[in-house]
């Protein structure tokens, strides 16, 4: 930028500053320093486009981009007969709508957070001019999501929007109708302003939009990717819900009864679906194995949550069975509710000291939490959605894969899970639960524990995401050594000029440049006999495509590669080029 000093009479508010129009300003504040010394903090401007000059601008005229309260101060001192000096300026390069209006919003974010709609307005614009939720916040230190549940705001009709701006709508309440179709909003509004309905707000608002209680997602015993019905998401609680609560019924009954079905093949003696809504006691049961009768009891909840307990039969059977121990009459605790809960935080505070002197016992039972889990850990595997299923099929296939689950199978055997489970992130925790699985980890050494870490790491690392970007390079990845070129990518290659540069790749630009007017299917084929070495072409080893090598790069200048941003916001973070010698420091 340019640093100016300009004459107020050639300053005009940009249409960009994110305060041009709405609330009147307040300038009080500042009124009397721009008073006794003028305007010291420079305004952020940038020269009026030919077409406002043509419409009354003269030549020489900037228009403010940020400043709007100091221009305005100034303005008023003039009026006031007090003598106004040009005011400092910094100039911005001219025509770059998305940068001006950033300024605007870094400056005014930075001074004075403005209310949320304002920045859902000014969000929106900069989405408009090209800027991806992720770019804007970088830009503005939020963190994406942040920008996600502000641009949410989008979803709402203009009259609730406002109404939220004027205060007569809470947070809460408006936040939960961002996840309303316009119809609903539009019911919603309609109680409102009927006195005498009652008008459903906060907490109470998304029972009434989902028809009662709202169900979650991750309450799903099916495959969430073969659901068909409408799914809403809310980016304030970062959880998606069913839209339609039947469709999620019909759905998840069918899974309960498949689930049942499973169990009783697998030979268990009986499978209970317990009524929806109703507990499972455990203290109204007896544990018992399968090979003694035990029973398996489903409980689902009112919002669909599922909890399956093996090997239980009710107090009655198991005395029956003469498995119990007689009923003896209740005796009053030796303690009380309120002494137990003392004793339990003074250990706990004592295990916890304890727990910080030994990072290798800690190491062990942070994986046990995130191999079973428990009421504090949540730890999912990475599911591997594809879009398609040539594209499971490719992955599934492929040497990686492969090289994974031999690992992995390993580690079940290691752990004495069964040999034929998917992932070894939520595997059977046996009779003693997170405990006994945390006594089997004490008892491995550390290079067998490290093996274990490293699957328990490889299922739960996120697809698609940075992290992948910084692995890659640290781990000496080669694409060529444990990738094949292979149909399902090549049939995806649809876009003329990337086809054509992938060619040009595979077979050289002669061969590119004379095939340059040949159809899709013509130059798909000559990559194919390339990397095969059929036809009368020599065969290329080793190909990658640019997209998928470490670091990834793109075939154009258009841009759009997801993998080829991602490594570039991570390229400057400093990464030790090869792994760290755990398994020797062991």
């Amino acid at each position: 930028m340019e640093l100016k000093h300009i004459d107020i009479a050639h300053l005009s508010v940009s249409p960009v500053n994110m305060r041009a129009k709405g609330k009147t300003l307040d300038i009080a504040n500042i009124l009397p320093s721009v008073r006794a010394r003028g305007v010291l903090v420079p305004l952020i401007v940038r020269a009026k486009s030919c077409p406002e000059l043509a419409e009354g601008g003269s030549p020489g005229s900037y228009e403010i981009v940020a400043g709007k309260r100091r221009y305005h101060a100034a303005l008023a001192v003039a009026s006031e007969g007090g003598e106004i000096e040009p005011l400092p300026c910094a100039v911005m390069e001219a025509g770059d709508d998305a940068a001006a209006l950033e300024a605007s919003l870094i400056e005014n974010i930075a001074r004075l957070d403005p209310d949320e709609v304002t920045r859902w307005e000014s969000f929106t614009r900069l989405v408009r001019e090209g800027r991806t939720p992720e770019d804007i916040a970088l830009t503005f230190g939020l963190t994406e999501l942040q920008v996600k549940r502000t641009l949410a705001l989008g979803n709402l009709l203009p009259r609730i929007r406002s109404l939220y701006r004027l205060g007569r709508i809470d947070a809460a309440t408006v936040r939960h109708l961002t996840l309303a179709s316009k119809a609903r909003q539009r019911d919603w509004l309609a109680l409102l302003d009927d006195e005498t309905a009652y008008c459903p707000s906060g907490q109470a608002l998304k029972g009434w939009l989902f028809g009662g209680a709202s169900i979650p997602v991750s309450a799903a015993l099916f495959d969430v990717a073969d659901y068909t019905g409408e799914i809403v998401s809310d980016l304030f609680g970062d959880e998606r819900y069913f839209a339609d609560a039947s469709a999620f019924w019909t759905a998840q009954t069918a899974a309960i009864e498949a689930k049942a079905e499973a169990y009783r093949e697998a030979g268990w003696s009986d499978v209970i679906v317990m009524p929806t809504g109703e507990a499972f006691h455990s203290w109204e049961h007896e544990r018992t194995p399968k090979r003694k009768g035990g029973k398996v009891f489903i409980a689902v909840s009112s919002r669909g949550d599922v909890a399956i307990h093996e090997g239980y039969v009710t107090l009655k059977e198991a005395r029956k069975r003469g498995q119990a121990d007689p009923v003896e009459k209740p005796v009053r605790p030796e303690i009380s509710v309120p002494i137990q809960n003392y004793v339990d935080l003074h250990r706990h505070a004592a295990v916890r000291a304890g727990l910080a002197d030994q990072p290798s016992v800690a190491l062990r039972l942070m994986v046990a939490h995130v191999i079973v889990g428990s009421p504090l850990w949540n730890v999912r595997a990475e599911a591997q959605r594809t879009a398609s299923d040539v594209i499971a099929e490719s992955v599934e296939g492929c040497a990686s894969e492969a090289i994974f689950d031999e690992k992995r199978r390993a580690v079940l055997a290691l752990l004495g899970f069964d040999p034929e489970a998917p992932t070894v992130i939520g595997g059977d925790d046996g009779e003693h639960g997170l405990a006994g699985l945390f006594v089997r980890l004490l008892q491995l050494p550390d290079p067998a524990l490290f093996d274990v870490v490293a699957i328990v790491m490889g299922e739960t690392l996120e697809a698609g995401s940075a992290l992948i970007e910084v692995l890659g390079p640290m781990l000496g990845t080669d694409m060529a050594k444990v990738w094949q070129p292979d149909d399902a990518l090549l049939d995806l290659i649809r876009d003329r000029e990337v086809l054509g540069a992938v060619l040009s790749d595979v077979a050289g630009e002669s061969v590119a440049a004379a095939n340059e007017a040949a159809t899709g299917k013509v130059k798909r084929q000559i990559v194919r006999d390339c990397l095969t070495g059929e036809n009368g072409r020599a065969k290329v080893a080793g190909w990658v495509p640019r997209w998928m090598t470490f670091p990834p790069s793109a075939y154009t200048e258009r841009g759009g590669v997801a993998t080829v941003a991602r490594a570039g916001k991570v390229a400057s973070l400093a990464v030790t080029p090869e792994p760290l010698p755990l398994r020797q420091a062991a």
